[in-house]
């Protein structure tokens, strides 16, 4: 009697086992719990970024101000500091964080907000043509730009704040449903939130995060789920991004737009 109770047993744990490794061959996405009407995640990771040749228009906003004038063709960089991960404050480094849900029948709906602390840096030391009006003189000529003439960038930072609408195809899985490798795309705006670090004839002004322009772009990428909880994802985006009133010394402005491409890694959980 006890070696059949045993068998029983036996056989009882044998079909779960069989019976949970059906449904996970069958299963159409890397989520766990089906009963949810959303799976949610979050990640964090970091980026790096290229962008386009911009014109600068920098304007003194004061009646009878200082300054209005336009560089051309300025070229700007990124400041990644990902080499120094592991010795500073983590949201040193050109950081990107996601928050969002996958929905509908097969998880593969979403949307999502997130968020690209990127750097801008005008390259110090590069010639631009400059023209117009600079503390009492007229210019229409190259000009070399850098401290303590004229040097500008968002590096506490460019930072992207976008909506997103995501789709999600899986390309293929395990057949214990542990191992899951997708395609992502995204697609949405959103608006910037800089701190412009900007140095005009001597004078320093960074001080503030504010709104100041908008963002739109499309990205797409190949994302890992491993065990249902966890995710890597790489990503490529590209942006078009337009800063409408950058904040400047003597209550200026300034206004530009460019391409942005990013190359965005990062690490994620599933809830």
């Amino acid at each position: 009697m006890k070696r059949i109770s045993i068998l029983a047993l036996l056989l009882l744990v044998i079909k779960t086992i069989n019976l949970n490794a059906q449904e996970a061959v069958t299963a159409s996405s890397p989520y766990k719990f089906k009963t949810a009407k959303y799976n949610w995640y979050l990640s964090w990771g970091y980026n790096l970024d290229w962008y386009t040749k911009s014109d600068i228009h920098f304007s003194d906003s004061r009646r009878n101000g200082n300054y209005d004038f336009v560089i051309k063709d300025a070229k700007a960089e990124d400041r990644p500091g990902i080499r120094d991960i592991f010795s500073t404050d983590l949201a040193i480094p050109q950081y990107s964080f996601r928050i969002g849900f996958f929905g509908g029948a097969k998880r593969d709906w979403g949307f999502e907000i997130n968020y690209d602390h990127a750097k801008y840096v005008m390259i110090d030391g590069q010639t631009v043509h400059m023209k117009g009006k600079f503390f009492g003189k007229e210019y229409d000529q190259d000009t070399i730009v850098g401290k303590p003439f004229l040097a500008f960038e968002h590096t506490n930072g460019a930072n992207f704040a976008m909506f997103m609408a995501t789709k999600r195809k899986n390309i293929l899985h395990s057949g214990n449903g542990v191992h899951w490798l997708s395609l992502i795309g995204r697609a949405g705006g959103g608006f910037v939130f800089p701190r412009t670090d900007c140095t005009i004839n001597g004078l320093r002004r960074d001080d503030q995060f504010h709104v100041a322009g908008y963002i739109i772009g499309i990205d797409g990428g190949i994302r890992y789920d491993f065990h249902h909880r966890i995710f890597f994802e790489n990503e490529a985006k590209f942006s078009f991004v337009n800063y409408t009133s950058a904040l400047l010394p003597y209550q200026g402005r300034a206004h530009h737009h460019f391409w942005a491409f990013e190359y965005i890694f990062t690490l994620g959980y599933n809830f």
